[in-house]
């Protein structure tokens, strides 16, 4: 019996310590998912999104029918180019600092003559139901690609915002106590061997953010900032939050300029 008994403590040990090296090489470059990724960046799903979205921002629509090409994304009206490093951002028209998903809810109801509840329809694309939001967002974001994020923060209402995200990123409620930081603000933690990045630290930051909206080959779709904040929210079982609602953007705000200095590398592909 006591032979017995060595023999599974050192099977147990054996285990935990084969668990620990796999969770440990998940960590780098080594990582089978990041092996994965790579292998498929190429060929990433979310060109197509891509495509749609420029068709999208280009085409007359709404009752005004009218594109989105004089759409002021805050470097210049129809100008794509560098827009979304530059987000959140305080816009002097709505006198709020907005995300690149609230701001193209506000183009659509000036420019297009949507209604807001029309305008944000369908964020979020689930099975037979894509998401035009979905794709203008790889569409824009996909033209920032390579540049350094710098979202701005001299306006006080930036100042405020980028305050209230780290308020809300620390804040712990709900069921089971989490805040954001319960799995964001520490290094060297994970959830089911996957690598957790530490978003209180400028380098994790960094790397997370700027590849984000991404493909996520487990749900088929683009899947954008918001959508990703929406899933955390519902992850940590608080109430979930209205699309593009202002403490949303205010996270995103915190977030974004925690990822200073970035390259910006989205759409990427996500598991």
């Amino acid at each position: 019996m006591k032979t017995l008994n060595r023999l599974i403590l050192a099977a147990g040990a054996l285990a935990l310590a084969s668990t620990a090296h796999i969770a440990l090489a998940q960590q780098g470059k080594d990582d089978p998912l990041t092996k994965y990724r790579d292998m498929l960046a190429g060929d990433n799903p979310a060109e197509l999104s891509e495509m749609k979205g420029e068709v999208l921002w280009k085409t007359p629509r709404g009752p005004n029918k009218v594109s989105l090409e004089k759409c002021d994304l805050g470097v210049g009206p129809g100008v794509v180019a560098g827009a979304y490093v530059k987000l959140p951002r305080y816009f002097e028209d709505t006198k709020t600092v907005q995300d690149l998903e609230s701001r193209l809810v506000t183009c659509m109801v000036t420019l297009q003559g949507m209604s807001a509840a029309d305008a944000k329809k369908n964020p979020f694309s689930s099975p037979g139901k894509p998401s035009d939001m979905e794709a203008l967002a790889a569409y824009i974001t996909e033209q920032s690609r390579g540049m350094k994020m710098a979202t701005p923060l001299s306006h006080p209402k930036e100042k405020e915002a980028y305050a209230i995200g780290r308020q809300i990123f620390y804040y712990r409620a709900g069921p089971y106590d989490f805040s954001c930081a319960t799995c964001h603000g520490a290094p060297d933690k994970r959830i089911r061997l996957q690598y957790l990045p530490d978003l209180t630290n400028s380098k994790d930051a960094r790397e997370a953010y700027a590849t984000w909206p991404a493909y996520r080959v487990s749900q088929g779709e683009v899947r954008t900032m918001q959508h990703r904040l929406n899933d955390c929210f519902r992850q940590q079982r608080f109430p979930e939050p209205l699309y593009t609602s202002d403490a949303i953007t205010a996270l995103t705000m915190f977030l974004a300029k925690n990822a200073e200095g970035a390259t910006y590398n989205a759409p990427a592909l996500k598991r």
